[in-house]
């Protein structure tokens, strides 16, 4: 068995990170937003470390729970999110605004509705 206070910090940390970026999303209604002024920017590198803060919890997470806690929540990609960290910080100045605006449009309310059910079911 895992440390369930252990993992429920872990999970509020990946809330917290998720949350920001949905905020940080906030007046970004198509990936070129991020790329045409310094505000823009300034959202992409924010909200990009969020993402690199929620890979690392992830992992984290894995380590801790031996690997079995996140394959009972098949509905998120978790080796997605885990390798986007990875992308994000081993090739920060390939990345793609679209990939980055697609996970905040299309996976962030996803995994807050997870993770949020993964605290709730410790």
């Amino acid at each position: 068995m895992f440390d369930k206070d252990l993992v429920a910090e872990i999970l509020s940390q990946i809330l917290l990170a998720a949350k920001r970026i949905e905020r940080r999303c906030t007046g970004i209604d198509k990936p070129d937003d991020f790329l045409v002024s310094e505000e823009g920017i300034d959202k992409l590198d924010a909200i990009c470390m969020m993402l690199i803060a929620i890979g690392e919890s992830l992992k984290n997470l894995d380590r801790v729970t031996g690997g079995k806690f996140l394959e009972r929540y098949p509905d998120v990609d978790w080796k997605g999110a885990k390798g986007m960290r990875d992308i994000i910080s081993h090739h920060y100045f390939d990345l793609n605004a679209e990939v980055v605006f697609s996970i905040c449009q299309d996976r962030m309310p996803g995994l807050i509705e997870t993770v949020t059910k993964m605290k709730e079911s410790l």
